[in-house]
């Protein structure tokens, strides 16, 4: 069945947008109940090349509306609007452990959407290609300013939304891989709250004395967001995901400086010895690492160095101390942090304590470890490089399975993004919010 003389046409609207926003696509002119595939491909910044791809039948008019229309088989399958994202994963014969980040959020992150005739499972680029369009999706909005900060020994950069401020702020910490990793914190200031990636295992005050930071690290981070001219002073959060936890629930706890708004804190622990550095709680891990596992697969599962949870006081934040809300986002398959088992005892703790009001619980089942924000790709695990000296090079288990996990990214992303409005706007008048680009 030949589909020259129809002349295939296919939109994504937007074509151009951020990366939380969905977008809507359509295939039109072909013949009733014709099967097609729709194929996505992304090339990384690393080279390496993820796809996705879903068979479909055109309806009685010729139309095929992915935001509508069921998927028969593919990467996924059912109505799923942005399938064509989320189940994005490497093809055939890349190396295993890949995992996509966007390292440059000063690019879009670009996917080619095709059209291919009849239900096509590999060997895309050999097919007869019907139509095809270029999407972009990018993590800074139009007018969303990227700010090295270097001041103070600090290595961070700060996103400031489009417009004169001032804005809420907001202090973004990664986990237990290092780098200035900035692509959530451009995402946050595109939404209004200015935000700044903070790199604190592996500074260039790290590299060039050996040393690690201490916990004033983050308080003098936390005092240039405090005193920057288009930053309110008053209104500051922080963001933690895994290790970066750690040192959000301290900083809340303990610090005479952060007077925090609120905070987040995505698949971690208020497990720590009380009071310690970052070097201090990396070797109280350490520690024990002789509860390390191996799947079937020889894929590390770490959850265990922290389990049981400590009933010593002097092992854990002690949550009846804080006075901020804080949002606590939890995968139920995590099988890097006993993130569930966290969120428990935190839970607990504050009930005790009388401040429970301030705690709210996102749990998911069937997600992992690397909750993110929506429709990034799934890494079940992936290899990981930890910090030590000498670095060591693992595959680590994430956990979490793809619908599920993907489900989780999307709605807490959103749930988020809401209590961050709440408790850093609270009565103000928002500042610029970017539905599309």
């Amino acid at each position: 069945m030949s589909m020259k003389p129809l002349r295939v046409k296919l939109s994504v609207q937007p074509s151009r947008g951020l990366v939380d926003e969905k977008f809507t696509v359509l295939v039109h002119n072909l013949l009733p109940g014709f099967q097609l595939t729709i194929h996505a491909l992304h090339q990384c910044e690393d080279g390496h090349s993820w796809e996705a791809f879903a068979h479909y039948t055109a309806d009685a008019t010729g139309t095929v509306n992915v935001s509508e229309d069921p998927s028969l088989d593919g990467t996924y399958s059912g109505v799923e609007q942005m399938g064509l994202l989320w189940s994005l994963r490497p093809v055939p014969g890349s190396k295993p452990g890949l995992r996509m980040r966007k390292m440059n959020v000063q690019t879009p992150m670009m996917v080619t959407i095709s059209v291919y005739q009849g239900h096509q499972t590999e060997g895309f680029l050999d097919q007869v290609l019907l139509a095809s369009v270029e999407v972009e999706r990018w993590y800074m909005a139009p007018g969303v300013r990227r700010v090295l900060i270097t001041e103070s020994k600090l290595t961070a950069t700060l996103f400031l939304p489009s417009g004169p401020g001032p804005f809420p702020g907001l202090l973004d910490l990664w986990g237990g891989g290092g780098k200035l990793v900035e692509y959530r914190a451009a995402l946050l200031a595109s939404h209004g709250i200015a935000s700044m990636a903070l790199d604190y295992l592996t500074p260039q005050m790290t590299k060039d004395t050996g040393r690690m930071v201490d916990n004033d690290y983050f308080e003098t981070a936390y005092r240039v967001l405090e005193q920057h001219p288009q930053i309110l002073g008053s209104r500051i959060a922080m963001l933690g995901l895994s290790f970066g936890t750690s040192f959000t629930l301290g900083m809340a706890a303990y610090s005479q400086v952060v007077k925090l708004s609120c905070a987040v804190c995505i698949s971690g622990s208020h497990v720590q010895p009380i009071g310690s550095s970052v070097e201090q709680i990396m070797t109280y891990f350490q520690g024990k690492a002789y509860k390390t596992r191996f799947d079937e697969n020889n894929q590390v599962i770490w959850r265990d160095l922290m389990l049981p949870i400590p009933t010593d006081p002097s092992l854990k934040v002690d949550m009846g101390r804080l006075q901020c809300p804080l949002l606590l986002v939890v995968g139920e398959d995590d099988q890097n942090w006993p993130s569930s088992e966290s969120a428990m005892d935190m839970k607990e703790m504050m009930e005790r304590a009388g401040n429970s009001h301030l705690l709210t619980v996102l749990s998911y089942k069937n997600a992992g470890h690397l909750i993110e924000p929506p429709f990034m790709p799934f890494a079940r695990a992936s290899t990981f490089k930890t910090v030590s000296n000498p670095p060591t090079k693992v595959m680590a288990l994430w956990g979490g399975e793809l619908v599920a996990h993907s489900r989780a990214q999307e709605d807490a992303w959103r749930k988020t993004l809401v209590f961050l409005r709440e408790n850093l706007y609270g009565g103000m008048k928002h500042g610029a919010l970017f539905s599309n680009l």
